[in-house]
C-alpha cells in the first residue's frame, strides 16, 4: 500500500538526528576505557573520574524532560540546528581543555545537545512512520541507544593507541559538519504544527534537583562506604549522601504533585496511572543500568583484574556491539509481526544469560570469555529493548506521545547514569586497601567487585523481567474482556 511506505526524506531525518545522537553517546562511552589514562593525567581517583561519564548521562537527562515542550513549541529543524550546535561546541571544548573541570564543562554541553537530539529522533520517527512500520524505525532508532554505547569502548581503545585521546573530538566535528547537518537541512521536516506552550520553570528545576540528587546519593555513598571500607573518614560523605537522598526524593515528589495541579505542566503524566505502562517504564529504566553500565565495568575489569590494554579492553564489546547493530531493527520487526510478549520476553530471558555465565566464571575470566558472555547479552539486550518503549507508547492517547517519549527517554538516560554510578562504586569499595594499580592484589580485588557487580546486574535484569511479564498479564487481562 502506497500510505504504508517508508518515505526517504524520513530516513534521511532519521538518519541526521539518530547520528548526532549516535557521536553523542558514542563519545559518552569512548570515555570509559580511557579512565585509567585519565586518572593519571587529570590526578584523580576512580569515584572522581567517573564523573565525566556520569554528569554526561545527568544532563541528557535533565534535558529530555524538556521534550516534550520543545516538541511541541519549536519546529524540528531549529531542534536539530540547536543540537548541531551544541554538539560541535562541546568537542571543541573537549580538544582546548587541560583542567579536569573545563573537560566536565565540555560533557555538560555535549550532554544537552544529546538530550536535544534523541528524543527528537524518536518524535520524528513515532510521528512521520507509517503505523505498520513503526517496529522496525524504531529498531532503527535503536541502533543510537544501544549500539553507540558498546562499540564506544572499541573506538576509544582503537584511537587511543595510536593518537592522543582529544583527537576523538577533532575527528568528531567533520562528520557532524558534514554529514549530519547537511543531511538534516535537506530532510527534516515539520509534520504537526507547533503549539504556543509555556515553560514552567519550577517543575524543570524540580525534576532537575531530582535527578541530580538521586544520582548524588549513588555516588556519595559510594564514597561514603569505600572510604569506611579502607580505613578512612566516611563522615562527610554520609551526610552528603542521605542530604542528596532526601533533596532527590522531595524534588521528585514535588514535580508529581505540581505536575497534577498545573494548567501547562512540563510533562503531562496523567498517562501513567495506567499500570501496564508503569510497568514497561520500570523495566525501561532499569535495564540500562546493566546496558549502558556494561561498558565500564568490562573495560575497567579487563585493563584492572586481567591486565589487558585499553584497545583490547575496548574491543572485547565489540562482538556484542555487532550483534546488537544486525539485531536491534530485527527486533522491531519480531515486534510488528507477532506482537510484544513472545519477542520481548524472550529477548531478555536470553540475555539475563550473559551475566549469570559472567558471575559462575568471575574469579577464572580470560579476555575471550568476557567477550563472549557480553555477546550473548548483548543478543538479547539489543532483540527487546526498544520494544519495550514502542508497546508502551503504542497504548497511551497519541497526544501524550511526546510526553510519554519525554518521561522514557529521561529514564533511559537516568538508568545509565546511576548503572555507571553504582558500578564504579561497587569496584571501588572492592578495590579498597587493595594497594596500588597493577598488583596482584588490586588485580584480584577488581575481579571480586566484577564478581559482585555480576551478581547485581542478575538481580536488575530480573526485576525488570518480573515488571514486564506483570504487565502483560495486565494487558492479557484487558483484551480478553474486549
Amino acid at each position: 500500500m502506497p500510505d504504508e511506505r517508508i518515505p526517504g526524506k524520513l530516513i534521511g531525518a532519521i538518519v541526521a538526528v539518530g547520528s548526532l545522537a549516535f557521536i553523542g553517546i558514542l563519545t559518552e562511552t569512548v570515555m570509559t576505557v580511557l579512565f585509567p589514562q585519565l586518572m593519571r593525567e587529570f590526578n584523580v581517583d576512580t569515584a572522581t573520574v567517573q564523573w565525566i561519564t556520569t554528569i554526561y548521562l545527568l544532563v541528557v537527562a535533565a534535558t529530555m524532560p524538556l521534550s516534550s515542550y520543545l516538541n511541541r513549541r519549536f519546529k524540528h529543524r531549529t531542534l536539530f540546528l540547536a543540537a548541531v550546535a551544541l554538539a560541535v561546541l562541546g568537542s571543541l571544548i573537549m580538544i582546548v581543555g587541560h583542567t579536569f573541570p573545563v573537560i566536565l564543562i565540555a560533557r555538560v554541553i555535549q550532554g544537552m545537545g544529546s538530550g536535544v537530539a534523541t528524543p527528537l529522533m524518536i518524535n520524528i520517527i513515532l510521528e512521520q512512520s507509517p503505523r505498520s512500520k513503526v517496529g522496525r524505525l524504531m529498531g532503527v532508532g535503536s541502533l543510537v541507544i544501544t549500539v553507540a554505547p558498546a562499540i564506544g569502548p572499541t573506538v576509544g581503545g582503537a584511537v587511543s593507541s595510536i593518537l592522543p585521546w582529544r583527537a576523538i573530538f577533532v575527528i568528531v566535528i567533520p562528520i557532524i559538519l558534514l554529514v549530519s547537518l547537511p543531511v538534516g537541512l535537506k530532510c527534516v521536516e515539520q509534520h504537526r504544527p507547533t503549539e504556543e506552550a509555556r515553560l514552567n520553570s519550577l517543575q524543570f528545576v524540580s525534576i532537575v534537583l531530582a535527578l541530580c540528587g538521586l544520582v548524588m546519593f549513588l555516588n556519595q555513598a559510594g564514597v561514603a562506604v569505600s572510604a569506611a571500607v579502607s580505613g578512612g573518614s566516611a563522615t562527610v560523605s554520609a551526610v552528603s549522601a542521605v542530604v542528596s537522598l532526601i533533596v532527590g526524593l522531595g524534588a521528585l515528589l514535588f514535580f508529581g504533585w505540581s505536575s497534577k495541579r498545573s494548567f501547562s505542566p512540563l510533562i503531562r503524566l496523567g498517562w501513567l496511572r495506567d499500570p501496564m505502562v508503569l510497568l514497561h517504564l520500570i523495566a525501561y529504566m532499569l535495564l540500562p543500568i546493566v546496558g549502558i553500565g556494561f561498558g565500564y565495568v568490562i573495560t575497567n575489569v579487563a585493563q584492572l583484574s586481567l591486565g589487558t590494554s585499553a584497545f583490547l579492553s575496548g574491543a572485547l564489546v565489540l562482538p556484542g556491539a555487532l550483534i546488537g547493530a544486525f539485531f536491534a531493527p530485527v527486533g522491531g520487526m519480531l515486534y510488528d509481526r507477532f506482537g510484544p510478549v513472545r519477542p520481548i520476553l524472550g529477548a531478555f530471558f536470553a540475555a539475563i544469560c550473559g551475566p549469570i555465565l559472567l558471575l559462575v566464571f568471575s574469579m577464572r575470566l580470560t579476555p575471550v570469555t568476557l567477550a563472549g558472555f557480553y555477546f550473548i547479552f548483548g543478543f538479547g539486550y539489543s532483540l527487546g529493548f526498544s520494544n519495550i518503549m514502542t508497546n508502551a507508547l503504542r497504548n497511551i492517547a497519541p497526544q501524550f506521545m511526546p510526553d510519554g517519549n519525554a518521561v522514557f527517554n529521561t529514564c533511559l538516560q537516568f538508568g545509565g547514569a546511576a548503572g555507571t554510578a553504582l558500578f564504579s562504586t561497587i569496584l571501588s569499595v572492592a578495590q579498597a586497601g587493595a594497594g596500588e594499580e597493577g598488583g596482584a592484589t588490586f588485580r584480584h580485588a577488581t575481579a571480586v567487585g566484577g564478581s559482585w557487580t555480576f551478581a547485581t546486574m542478575i538481580g536488575i535484569v530480573a526485576i525488570a523481567i518480573c515488571c514486564l511479564i506483570a504487565a502483560f498479564r495486565i494487558g492479557a487481562k484487558r483484551n480478553s474482556r474486549l
